[in-house]
């Protein structure tokens, strides 16, 4: 395969200095103000920079792909549709189509350029490279001559008619889910890279959905919202919150899907088997009509979902969704497949994740975060070449499906062209003159309004120590609280070399005057723990403080079943020989258990031989990751 992993390149992308503002929960107020309070708020990822480690190796391999990408590839299909000459020498005949989800024959057209342009704009803020910012201008310069070619405000890489299909209620993929990724991505580059251009852009967009729904009977509403329209609510609640124009408020509420939501406000769980990546953008709507209207049942929907996601549909990495959909909770053993955790699907929760920390920090909302982050999206990203999965295997015997550079784009890789561009945004919170520290990942924060820098160095999760150095001019009187997980039991925390209280599961606030060269050290010590499943007690995984184990099984049998996807079928995901090499048990008793050993930092070994390794860092073999326990040996 490919690699476009170089050096160089990777160094010029990586510099310092940008501007930018976001738009992420608990922080961005447009002409409309929010209407509830939070009790905390992001940073912008301006004020965070990641130092060495894991992710932000990943967030490099990223930058190389997407900026891989050219302007006019992923501009040829809207260009194509509208009739737009592409300006270059020989015309169309210059520029290689791009495969998958991309190619001209597929109804889900122009998705990754939506994704590229926020991507983008997230990669501009969080490493200050100014090409990055051209890319995104690029981009949305060639859209807007695209838009005007239409002339109707309408802007995508299929024609209208798709949408047309839609509203008749005839079969067709997924039109407004694509539109919600450029209305989306052409609202980040306003926010995150300001352009102007892109903000017209989408108003534009907008003004075109107004004129074409507006007048529409309930029936044909009803009937639209049956196929998948992503996020399309959330970005018209944005652009209302930007505008304070009343009509993207009204397209925001006509999105609102009854059949989905209103069973939620009434404290119904009822997801049935619907498609989840379809199901949650519908629920973070809520979230943010909650934020800019104060709607009491809004938040109420987006709690109860989150709970019931959270506590009864998400197996241990995190993730939820088999082969794409829901499942009753009390049949999850059943569902440990091959085709579990959709990763759009991880994307999507932690979005909503970070809406209900901010309204109310608490460990059990980061914890999850931190779960997902890494035992899901980390591992997303191949290593070797930077390709991303679909899904996350979970069948004993399955195996990481990667794609290719430039014949998948699946909607996951669209999704994770944006994860490993923001690594950085729930790493620390603030409100007022108090700062949350959630996650344990090598950073800098600047607190420009407190002047106040603080760095975090950690080599975790290779050690449990990690050092917090306080850097100021002046002295800072400020509360940084500390979040003590639920996975450490002996937590240990000291100030200045002084030994404070602390329990597990529990913020730390530590109020004083800081000064400069003031130092915090967290000891979160990591042990073994089994979690079992709660709807089939003898399936169990391992984990290592937060990180979830699986044991490598090598590539034997992998002769005709690579693990890189087949560019010339769309879904080729479905299709893999997933199953455990001869002589190999996925069984697992008491005595096996207390008897594994640690090898390495972060590998260990049962008495059969097995490695269990952090399952972010299987890739291109087989894996167990849920074991049978024993019977005649039950696990207490």
């Amino acid at each position: 395969m490919k690699n476009f992993l170089s050096i160089p390149f990777l160094l010029l992308l990586f510099s310092t200095g940008a501007w930018s503002q976001s738009i992420y929960p608990g922080q961005f107020e447009g002409r409309v103000k929010s209407a509830v309070p939070t009790l905390a708020k992001a940073f912008d990822l301006k004020d965070i920079r990641l130092t060495d480690s894991r992710f932000r190796e990943n967030m490099k391999r990223d930058s190389v792909w997407l900026m891989s990408v050219s302007a006019d590839r992923l501009l040829h299909s809207f260009r194509t549709s509208a009739g737009v000459w592409a300006g270059l020498e020989g015309g169309y005949m210059t520029v290689r189509k791009l495969g998958g989800w991309e190619s001209l024959d597929c109804e889900l057209r122009g998705h990754t350029t939506g994704h590229i342009l926020s991507a983008s704009a997230l990669m501009y803020a969080a490493t200050g490279s100014e090409c990055f910012k051209m890319k995104g201008d690029s981009l949305v310069t060639g859209l807007r001559a695209v838009q005007e070619a239409y002339g109707n405000g309408y802007l995508s890489a299929f024609p209208e008619g798709l949408i047309d299909r839609n509203l008749k209620g005839q079969r067709v993929w997924a039109p407004w889910y694509t539109l919600h990724k450029i209305m989306a991505g052409l609202i980040d580059q306003y926010l995150l890279a300001g352009n102007d251009e892109a903000l017209k852009a989408a108003v534009s967009m907008a003004d075109w959905a107004y004129e074409k729904l507006n007048g529409l009977s309930e029936d044909t509403r009803r009937l639209m919202l049956r196929n998948e329209f992503g996020g399309m609510p959330e970005a018209f609640w944005n652009l209302y919150s930007i505008t304070s124009e009343e009509r993207y408020r009204f397209l925001a509420e006509w999105f609102f899907h009854n059949d989905v939501i209103e069973p939620l406000r009434e404290g119904r769980e009822d997801f049935g088997t619907k498609h989840t990546n379809t199901f949650i953008p519908k629920v973070i709507a809520q979230a943010r009509e909650y934020e800019i209207t104060g709607s009491a049942s809004s938040r109420k929907v987006a709690e109860f979902f989150w709970q019931r996601v959270v506590e009864g549909h998400t197996f241990a990495p995190g993730c939820c969704s088999d082969k794409e959909h829901f499942f009753p909770a009390e049949t999850m053993a059943s569902h440990i497949s091959g085709y579990t955790g959709e990763t759009c699907c991880t994307y999507n929760m932690l979005k909503l994740t970070r809406h209900l920390f901010c309204w109310n920090p608490s460990n059990e909302v980061a914890e999850y975060y931190e779960r997902a982050l890494y035992n899901h999206i980390l591992g997303q990203q191949d290593p070797q070449t930077g390709m991303v999965s679909y899904f996350l295997p979970l069948a004993s015997g399955s195996h990481k499906v990667y794609s290719t550079p430039e014949n998948s784009f699946w909607c996951c890789v669209g999704s994770g062209f944006e994860s490993h561009a923001k690594y950085a945004e729930s790493i620390y919170y603030h409100n007022g003159d108090s700062l949350y520290v959630n996650l344990l990942i090598p950073s800098v924060l600047d607190w420009k309004d407190k002047g106040l820098t603080l760095v975090q160095a950690t080599s975790f999760p290779e050690s449990d120590i990690s050092r917090l150095e306080i850097h100021c001019d002046n002295p800072v009187e400020a509360s940084i609280l500390v979040r003590c997980p639920q996975w450490c039991s002996v937590p240990s925390i000291r100030v200045n070399g002084r030994r404070i209280g602390c329990r597990s599961g529990e913020y730390v606030s530590i109020r004083r005057k800081w000064k400069d060269e003031d130092t915090i050290e967290l000891c979160f010590p990591m042990s073994l723990r089994l979690e079992t499943m709660d709807s089939d007690p003898s399936k169990a995984a391992i984990f290592y403080g937060p990180l979830l184990m699986a044991a490598r099984l090598g590539t034997d049998g992998f002769a005709g079943c690579q693990p890189d996807s087949d560019p010339r079928e769309y879904n080729d995901y479905y299709k893999y020989d997933y199953r455990i090499p001869e002589g190999i048990d996925d069984s697992l008793s008491r005595g096996d258990f207390d008897a594994i050993r640690r090898i390495s930092a972060l590998d260990f070994e049962l008495p059969s031989g097995l490695v269990l390794s952090p399952l972010y860092d299987i890739h291109r073999e087989r894996h167990i990751v849920y074991w049978n326990l024993v019977p005649t040996s039950p696990l207490n």
